[in-house]
């Protein structure tokens, strides 16, 4: 509902202003068909009828018209038809020809103009309908030509009114739909370009957006962040030997192995092949990315069920410290720099970490 609430706002209080100014203006010609003493009584049940349009348009500049909304719509299309009976009660038949027009464009008022949804619409109207022929068909009855004749074009409103209202509903509602479906499709297609197919994480464009927020955070309050390129040590191994499928496998599990380590606030990178790069903001110390990686290390060397114990895993790491004074601090030469360290981790032996500054 939230979706359409400005549009009813709106739509609610230019019926209003509308309908009242209509209700008024049908009064100019009360002089031609209503008896002189009973002018004042007209007047006074047309004012009141205009209470309620008059309530709920203040009520449209509420918050409370948030909640409560399509039953005072409705209402409104109610007092206006309420308040057309209450004339004719107390006017002569012959001015029934005068007052009686009124009830059909109330019923297409309260199916078309208003606002209010069909269902509202429609009961409000088949009450209408109802209270009419009880009150002159019984109480003060009305000659049974004049009676038929006024039904039929009351029934007459009431099913083109109504059809018109229902189909106008249907296809917002079709309309709506759809928008959502739209909405959802462009999401995905989006979730999909700036994530890894094959295993959901973010790829190389979004990682470099995030490094961006992250580098905009440290200038705001000097956080220290670190880059952490991760290149498995055996992968290729187990490609070529059990098959891409197998490898796919692995890539896949690594993933999620590295998700349960990291906070919700890091950023897991895919960026091709074996490698992975992890963003790990406000890292703090040398120390605590270190530790890390340890860390990183020994959960990526646990056994993997469907690889074969003979093939064994694990990941070379380098890790860059930033900001850093002596690099242009973008996420192409931070990645760089992770990526220098862990060459000189593979150098070094492999299933290790290596700073980019310094040989720890």
């Amino acid at each position: 509902m939230s979706h359409i609430l400005p549009r009813l706002r709106l739509q609610g209080r230019a019926a209003i202003v509308v309908g009242c100014f209509v209700y008024f203006l049908y009064g100019a010609l009360d002089h031609l068909f209503v008896p002189l003493h009973q002018l004042g009584l007209v007047w006074v049940i047309r004012v009141a009828a205009l209470v309620v349009p008059a309530g709920v348009l203040a009520l449209t500049y509420l918050p409370l018209f948030e909640k409560y909304n399509q039953l005072p719509l409705a209402l409104v299309g109610l007092a206006a038809a309420l308040g057309l009976i209450a004339m004719l009660w107390h006017m002569p038949v012959e001015s029934g020809a005068y007052y009686y027009p009124g009830m059909m464009l109330a019923t297409f008022y309260t199916y078309n103009l208003i606002g209010t949804r069909f269902l509202h619409a429609l009961v409000i109207n088949v009450l209408v309908l109802v209270l009419y022929n009880v009150l002159f068909g019984h109480f003060r009855p009305f000659p049974e030509p004049v009676l038929l004749s006024q039904n039929f074009f009351m029934i007459s409103a009431n099913l083109i009114g109504g059809a018109a209202g229902y189909l106008s509903e249907y296809y917002r509602r079709q309309l709506f739909l759809r928008e959502i479906q739209l909405d959802d499709e462009r999401q995905l297609h989006l979730n999909r370009s700036l994530h890894d197919r094959l295993t959901g994480l973010p790829n190389r464009d979004l990682l470099d957006d995030r490094i961006q927020q992250a580098l905009a955070l440290s200038r705001r309050d000097s956080a220290r962040h670190a880059g952490f390129f991760v290149d498995l040590d055996g992968f290729k191994n187990i490609n070529d030997r059990l098959g891409h499928d197998h490898g796919d496998i692995v890539l896949r599990c690594v993933a999620r192995r590295l998700e349960s380590v990291m906070r919700e606030t890091d950023t897991i990178s895919r960026i091709g092949g074996d490698e992975f790069f992890l963003l790990v903001q406000d890292i703090g110390s040398c120390d605590s990315a270190a530790h890390l990686a340890e860390k990183l290390i020994a959960v990526i060397e646990q056994p993997i069920p469907e690889v074969p114990g003979h093939h064994a895993l694990s990941a070379s790491i380098g890790i860059c410290l930033f900001p850093r004074a002596d690099l242009a601090n973008t996420p192409d030469s931070i990645i760089r720099c992770a990526d220098l360290a862990m060459y000189q981790a593979k150098a070094d032996g492999k299933r290790c970490h290596r700073f980019a500054d310094m040989g720890l």
